[in-house]
């Protein structure tokens, strides 16, 4: 998507939504996304909503929320280990940690009244749930059967990994969206996902999820370079992640 503002038409249940629903901030060990200045750019790009999914924790999605105004949402949301691959969850209050079973984290975050994801299902490359279950149609059906939602799309997706998830979505009848999994400011909304109406709680977007238009950009080989680069600046910090104190001395958007 290029950078400038979408088109913000109507859609058949009042003014469309454009969200981008996977996305690190700084606070993930493999990102130097500032939270700040994901919120300004999102807004530069027209985005209705952006989720911050950063993996096992939440404290930067929240710090974001409080900066966006009226024009973006922020969603806290949290990308977790599982010991069957990578979840997302959306809407949280509270973060879930790693290591338990896609069917516990999956309880985790319904606790909490948010929507469950199953981000690069099929990539090779990342902690994905149908890489590991494999070829297994039960173990397969038993992640579609705790999922409300599958990325389709993934920007950083290698190989053959969007069409399987697509497919695994068709088989299984659940919505598909596009993500632009981003772990650099240049990166975000590269992949988004159109909905037809607006939203403000999980409920309303599990709702709208069904009648998505995916918007399916890729993130270019230089680009994902940003992410070993991020995991070598981390580590150079002695993994001194963003902190709650640190966030707050960042300013205002």
């Amino acid at each position: 998507m290029a950078d400038q503002e979408l088109q913000q038409a109507d859609g058949p249940h009042g003014p469309r939504s454009f969200v981008d629903l996977h996305a690190h901030s700084s606070a993930s060990f493999d990102s130097l996304a500032d939270p700040r200045r994901m919120v300004e750019r999102a807004r530069r790009l027209g985005l209705t909503h952006l989720a911050i999914t950063d993996h096992e924790r939440i404290d930067a999605a929240q710090h974001a929320a409080r900066l966006a105004g009226d024009d973006l949402q922020i969603i806290v949301g949290e990308e977790i280990r599982t010991r069957d691959g990578d979840l997302i969850g959306l809407f949280l209050e509270e973060a879930v940690p790693p290591g338990l079973s896609a069917t516990e984290t999956a309880a985790a975050i319904r606790a909490q009244g948010g929507l469950v994801g199953l981000p690069h299902p099929f990539d090779s490359f990342r902690s994905s749930g149908g890489r590991r279950a494999g070829a297994g149609e039960q173990a397969l059906g038993a992640l579609a059967a705790i999922v409300d939602f599958v990325e389709t799309h993934n920007a950083r997706a290698y190989g053959d990994a969007n069409p399987s998830a697509a497919a695994f979505a068709t088989r299984h009848r659940l919505p598909g969206v596009a993500s632009s999994d981003a772990h650099s400011i240049m990166e975000l909304g590269i992949a988004s996902t159109v909905l037809p109406g607006p939203f403000s709680t999980a409920q309303e977007l599990r709702t709208l999820l069904p009648e998505a238009e995916l918007l399916t950009g890729r993130a270019t080989y230089y680009v994902r370079l940003w992410t070993p680069i991020a995991k070598v600046v981390q580590r150079l910090r002695g993994n001194r992640r963003v902190t709650p104190d640190r966030l707050a001395g960042q300013g205002s958007a």
